[in-house]
């Protein structure tokens, strides 16, 4: 069966903001992309796959909690880690090696979603060893 848009644009994440600028400046400090920029709307993308947020400056505050957190996956999760506390963002867990097989830590953002960054544990033994 042919795909009917390329797999990069099937599924996009849309994130409900009270502030655009505040939580594009949120996800462009951890690396997403400015695709696109309407008044009230913006698409970020990491690598290939969109992020797009809509604001909606009379939406509730977000929960103590996030609603969901999108895992992303990167060569060096201690550089991302650092670079959390360098932004003094809430830490929903911190930085640890998990039984999972992953390295991981979530943060939570400023709209009730939560960003977890994680390497593969296999991945950094491979590193250590060379």
């Amino acid at each position: 069966m042919l795909a009917y848009v390329p797999p990069s644009e099937q599924l996009m994440v849309e994130v409900y903001v009270r502030d655009l600028q505040a939580s594009s400046a949120f996800y462009r400090t951890f690396g997403f992309e400015v695709v696109r920029h309407e008044d009230a709307f913006m698409t970020l993308k990491w690598e290939s796959l969109p992020l797009a947020l809509k604001m909606l400056p009379e939406a509730p505050p977000p929960l103590p909690y996030p609603v969901c957190t999108l895992r992303i996956m990167v060569p060096n999760v201690d550089h991302y880690w650092q670079l959390a506390q360098q932004q003094d963002v809430p830490v929903r867990w911190p930085l640890e090696d998990r039984e999972y097989g992953l390295r991981d830590f979530a943060i939570a953002g400023p709209d009730g979603v939560g960003l977890c960054f994680a390497t593969c544990l296999s991945d950094l033994r491979d590193t250590i060893q060379v």
